[in-house]
């Protein structure tokens, strides 16, 4: 275990307060077979967007803005309007110092490149012609693959006490960094200080890094790491969650410190005078450059004239009255993919209503697959799993005994593919064999996965109640039950994508939504539960029934699970009917902005083509968040931008639901939404590269190329479609119906989401019983004019 005893035995020396601020700046990252969007930006919180370009651009490089010409051709076309500029100048603070004039005039003018601060492997490779900070890389990332393996590597580094325990036994024994000049390496790591508190302090001390130096030099190195300091980052986030601590981080700095420390006994004293000059450098205030805040100004202004269009959108909506009885309600997720389907769907009848709701359908399951043991946490991973799901294993809902060998054999067979030591082997072995199934896949002919047999709930009625109750009243659906109710989560099909469940849904944990809604259907379709919600003042009509659907998101098609749906043959005929026009509606509507497509119809089989760099677009374009009843905006085209959520705040008792919206699904929206934001504007820093050159790592992450660090964050292919960004990088707008009074409350009651809104990571706007903006958020508490 990495496990640190507490703040008073790791944190008591004021430079491991330092130290851990540091640390607390890296977000965590997950593994490739559950992939979630991450917050790039998500230590950063507290502070606002100018002061974190200030410091990435000290320690990292680029700053997270685009380039000034982006600005230019946003002002040439008029999207920007001084207006726009105006409320940007006064939201940072700057109106008495600039102004719309000279903000456009000094967009006409390219900022000068800033490089980072050096590290003492940057000074000594200057000094000796020899890269030493690529070999600070390489070596780390080796041992790294095999430490965080999730299953692909034949052999792992030796798992101690903890990760610097690990890396001291493999450094003993690496020679090439010997081999390459720094003499007596192997000696110097086996010397080091066995506890990692202790060999972070000495390192730190031996390099004469300052209290007052050591948060943001220590900051750099981990961004050096970049993914594996991320890798590292995630078992602390998960035990801080729980209240506790873990070291894994703190053992990856102290081993990197180690190379540096090397690196310094080799330094020239010229070259320790220059390290001398960089660590007061490091230790002195943030400054933000006027060049900085120009670029604030005009990104703000981006986000301004975004908010603008929208509310001009909303405010087009006549709420016009429903026309024929509801039939059919169908729930989908709250993702931005599914705003598309569902605006074709209701095109198709007006006797269907759609919602939106978090894809995990408030079942917060930790899932067990059909002959597995591996636990899969199918809710959003800010929280913990309350209930357990298992695959049927009752007779009639099993894969057929075919199926069953031959989904295990291609596991193994998949498995033995990825390691290292039979992958060539294997190319060898299978020779042309081979050939016939890379022809299949080139002609777009992949098999399907195998169905999955029905899951069910490991719950007593008491819990099953009072879960269906609250996730009823969570969806605003407390009465007016129509006879057909589908809950539809979504999963994408793709092939030979490392990527694959980035794809699926986030609500999930990077899983596809079929089991959240299926165990859903399957509670609320209880006789039992039903009569216990009737004492909690919900009565479902005996003759509703729900059903649980797939939406595939690649091809648009709909896979409705007959789970309940005995006796419904008219009606799940007619849904499928219905389903099947709004698939083709879609895909016309996606086809057009999806490269190569050659016509709707090719959507349906890009997922399964394995050389397809781009089988769908993902959340790219992701804009805002929008929580209000579906008829404030339905009918309109929101071009697949908005996340909806289906809230009615006269519904909502003491303002829970909508408590529960603002602190949940509103910060995994931040989170998809920043992590899109992060790759387009610093592709190189937040972004995983180009995906013809990611090889996998230990199964946990990519490589660009066959070393170095980790890449996490979206592929360039996912925000560029090969010609220009398809991914307007702006910060999410969420867009709130309900009461200014009770949203304030809730933002006072939490800090942490409310620091979102205050330091602009996320804006906030209110809107009235039409759907229409009146007021937004500036910061502490404090609403004002759209």
């Amino acid at each position: 275990m990495n496990q640190i005893p507490s703040a008073s035995g790791f944190f008591a020396n004021p430079v491991l307060e330092a130290v851990d601020r540091a640390c607390q700046m890296i977000p965590p990252a997950w593994p490739l077979s559950a992939t979630v969007a991450v917050n790039p930006f998500l230590g950063h919180a507290e502070e606002t967007l100018p002061i974190v370009a200030a410091r990435m651009e000290r320690i990292g490089g680029p700053h997270p803005l685009m380039p000034r010409a982006w600005y230019r051709d946003r002002l040439a076309s008029g999207e920007i309007e001084d207006g726009d500029i105006g409320i940007a100048l006064g939201d940072l603070g700057l109106d008495s110092r600039m102004n719309a004039s000279s903000v456009k005039a000094a967009a006409g003018v390219e900022r000068d490149p800033v490089g980072p601060l050096a590290t003492v492997a940057d000074i000594l490779s200057a000094e000796r012609g020899f890269d030493f900070p690529v070999l600070v890389e390489e070596r780390l990332s080796i041992w790294a693959q095999g430490y965080f393996d999730e299953g692909q590597a034949m052999w792992r580094p030796a798992r101690l006490a903890n990760a610097f325990a690990s890396w001291r036994e493999f450094a003993t024994h690496d020679l090439v960094p010997e081999l390459v000049g720094l003499k007596g390496f192997c000696r110097k790591a086996q010397g080091a200080p066995a506890s990692t508190a202790d060999a972070v302090i000495a390192a730190l001390g031996k390099l004469g890094v300052s209290e007052t130096a050591a948060e943001s030099y220590c900051h750099q190195l981990l961004l050096r790491l970049r993914g594996w300091a991320q890798a590292a980052r995630l078992p602390g986030w998960l035990a801080e969650q729980k209240g506790e601590r873990d070291e894994t981080l703190y053992g990856f700095l102290a081993a990197y410190l180690q190379f540096e420390k090397a690196c310094l006994d080799l330094a020239s004293p010229r070259s320790r005078e220059k390290w001398a000059g960089i660590l007061r450098a490091h230790a002195a205030p943030l400054v933000v450059s006027d060049d900085i805040l120009v670029d604030c100004v005009l990104q703000t202004s981006v986000e301004v004239a975004s908010r603008r269009n929208l509310a001009r959108t909303l405010s087009t909506n006549t709420l016009k009255p429903a026309g024929k009885p509801t039939e059919i309600k169908a729930f989908f997720c709250i993702d931005v993919r599914s705003e598309v389907f569902r605006r074709a769907l209701e095109c198709v009848s007006p006797c269907i209503e759609t919602g939106g709701f978090a894809g995990f359908f408030g079942i917060g399951s930790s899932h067990h697959r059909f002959a597995s043991d591996v636990p899969e946490h199918r809710l959003p991973v800010l929280l913990p799993p309350a209930v357990s799901t298992t695959a049927s294993t009752r007779e009639n809902q099993l894969p057929d005994t075919n199926a069953r060998i031959a989904r295990r054999a291609r596991r193994a067979l998949d498995r033995f593919k990825a390691a290292a030591v039979s992958s060539f082997a294997y190319v060898e072995a299978a020779g042309l064999g081979y050939a016939l199934r890379l022809a299949r896949g080139a002609l777009r002919q992949e098999d399907s996965t195998v169905a999955e047999p029905a899951p069910y709930l490991n719950a007593d009625l008491s819990t099953k109640i009072t879960m269906a109750s609250g996730i009823l009243q969570a969806m605003s659906m407390t009465q007016d039950f129509p006879p057909l109710i589908l809950l539809i989560g979504h999963g994408a099909q793709v092939v030979n994508n490392p990527f694959a469940s980035a794809l699926h849904c986030g609500a999930c944990g990077g899983h596809a939504g079929d089991v959240n809604a299926r165990v859903l259907a399957g509670i609320l379709n209880e006789a039992e539960v039903r009569q216990g919600l009737v004492v909690m003042g919900i009565t479902i009509p005996q003759e509703t029934v729900f059903v649980a659907g797939l939406h595939d998101t690649t091809s648009d098609q709909v896979t409705l699970f007959e789970d309940f749906a005995k006796g419904l043959t008219p009606q799940i005929s007619q849904a499928r009917c219905w389903l099947d026009q709004a698939s083709a509606l879609a895909r016309v509507e996606r086809a057009a902005r999806l490269p190569g497509a050659s016509n709707a119809a090719s959507l349906t089989v890009r997922g399964k083509d394995w050389s397809e760099l781009r089988p769908e677009w993902g959340l790219a374009g992701c804009a805002a968040f929008i929580a209000a009843p579906r008829s404030r905006t339905r009918g309109l085209a929101l071009e697949g931008r908005s996340f909806l959520h289906d809230y009615d705040w006269r519904k909502d008792d003491g303002f829970k639901v909508l408590e529960l919206i603002m602190t949940a699904p509103v910060v995994v929206a931040s989170w998809i939404s920043l992590q899109y934001f992060g790759s387009s504007v610093a592709p190189d820093m937040y972004g995983s590269g180009n995906k013809m050159l990611h090889n996998v790592a230990g199964g946990i992450g990519v490589l660009e190329g066959n070393s170095g660090p980790l890449r996490t964050g979206l592929p360039w292919q996912s925000v560029h479609d090969g010609e220009r960004l398809v991914h307007d990088p702006v910060r999410l707008c969420v867009l709130v119906a309900a009461p200014i009074d009770a949203i304030t409350t809730i933002l006072e009651r939490h800090t942490g989401v409310r620091a979102l809104f205050d330091n602009a990571w996320l804006s906030l706007v209110a809107l009235d019983d039409l759907g229409r903006p009146t007021s937004r958020y500036i910061r502490d508490l404090r609403w004002g004019a759209l």
